[in-house]
């Protein structure tokens, strides 16, 4: 295979152990390269589940020592008991780690939904504040749609603009919790809009945890400095967002929403 060499070497790029000049070419092959970049985003994604297992359960010292003082050998105690004190402390470790996932599981989906805004915010500002916003320049959606291809694991359409007071400036790659997505810019009223577009199953969150129309996504979208909108649709995760006004980014979705 042709990548066999660089994904023999994913872990220890992604664990940042290779030179800085193979870093700089890894970074180059994988925005490139959909297998790779999906193998990586796998691999990112189980690493990131590993350290979120061990963090859900810290015992105290406190709880420590109790356990050790119930498991310890004592004078005069068969193996039998030792065995029964030694599987009950098990129990009570499973009951504990349960019961501290089932109350911080509702928090940390929180936690992650408002990551994901946040980060969609900082990549829209950092691309308008680059040098060079696009990697693909053209307002004809027919040049821009077939440049993604072989890029990114996915397909989409981009909407007619004719009338509609939008313009298409062009698109780039990009890239959110490593997982590969297309970044399109249009203008409207000199008004920059980024629209966004990855697969849903990137996401640890489901479909409806990113529903803008639930009061808490709403609440999480208003901390936002920009208007924005989301969706689901084909398998895909749109995201909307810019300086226009609520009303621009609607029509912009809408467009994308009827091309879909």
């Amino acid at each position: 295979m042709v990548c066999e060499s660089w994904k023999e070497k994913l872990d220890t790029y992604l664990d940042g152990e290779v030179p800085e000049q193979e870093m700089r070419t890894f970074d180059a092959h994988v925005r490139t390269c959909p297998s790779c970049a999906a193998d990586a985003l796998a691999r990112v994604q189980m690493k990131r589940a590993i350290q979120v297992a061990g963090k859900r359960f810290t015992p105290s010292a406190d709880f420590r020592k109790r356990m050790q003082q119930r498991v310890a050998t004592k004078p005069k105690r068969n193996l039998n008991f030792g065995w029964m004190l030694a599987a009950a402390a098990v129990i009570l470790v499973a009951g504990v780690l349960t019961t501290t996932y089932l109350e911080t599981n509702s928090g940390r989906y929180l936690a992650n939904r408002d990551h994901i805004f946040s980060e969609i915010a900082d990549l829209h500002v950092e691309t308008l504040a680059s040098s060079s916003p696009v990697d693909v320049v053209s307002t004809d959606r027919h040049t821009v749609k077939p440049w993604f291809q072989g890029k990114i694991p996915f397909a989409f359409n981009l909407p007619e603009l004719q009338d509609s007071g939008f313009s298409l400036l062009g698109g780039r790659m990009t890239y959110l919790d490593q997982a590969p997505g297309a970044h399109l810019i249009y203008d409207v009223r000199k008004h920059h809009i980024s629209v966004f577009v990855f697969q849903e199953r990137s996401f640890s969150l489901d479909s409806n945890s990113l529903n803008p129309k639930l009061p808490s996504v709403a609440a999480s979208l208003a901390k936002l400095p920009f208007n924005t909108e989301t969706w689901s649709q084909n398998g895909l995760r749109y995201f909307v967002i810019g300086d226009a006004s609520q009303a621009d980014i609607d029509s912009l979705a809408k467009l994308f929403k009827a091309a879909s």
